[in-house]
């Protein structure tokens, strides 16, 4: 019961942090941002990790029912971490300064470790699914 509390405070923290970059994704494109730095790749990330943070809000209540959906959100996040560190390390291996922060980086790799830690353990399936039977004649 005490994983399974932790897990929703988790999933609230998480859900709010993504969700909040929904307000980015409203001033990048409302301001038309995006056109003047050519990064149109950005209002596309933001707008999944804004859904994302709100389907984890919406599975805080049944964290067991919303597995996948917990998982999906580990993985991204560590993927996330994992691109912004190799993105890093190639640009300081050619002489270029990234404005991430290493700090930005630890964050989604405590988020997705967190998530997975946490998991729900998987249900076993109400009936077992049986051949067809058909009528005899």
């Amino acid at each position: 019961m005490r994983r399974e509390r932790t897990l929703q405070v988790v999933l609230v923290l998480v859900g709010l942090f993504y969700s909040f970059w929904g307000y980015f994704l409203f001033d990048a494109l409302w301001h038309s941002r995006w056109l003047n730095t050519h990064n149109d790749v950005l209002p596309m990330f933001l707008s999944l990790n804004t859904v994302l943070g709100v389907f984890l809000l919406l599975a805080v209540k049944q964290p067991v029912k919303h597995r996948s959906l917990v998982t999906y959100g580990a993985w991204s996040s560590l993927a996330h971490g994992f691109t912004m560190l190799i993105q890093s390390a190639e640009a300081a291996a050619h002489g270029i300064h990234r404005n991430d922060s290493p700090w930005d980086m630890v964050s989604f790799g405590v988020i997705g470790v967190a998530l997975l830690a946490l998991l729900p353990a998987k249900q076993p399936s109400a009936a077992p699914v049986r051949e067809p039977r058909f009528a005899e004649p």
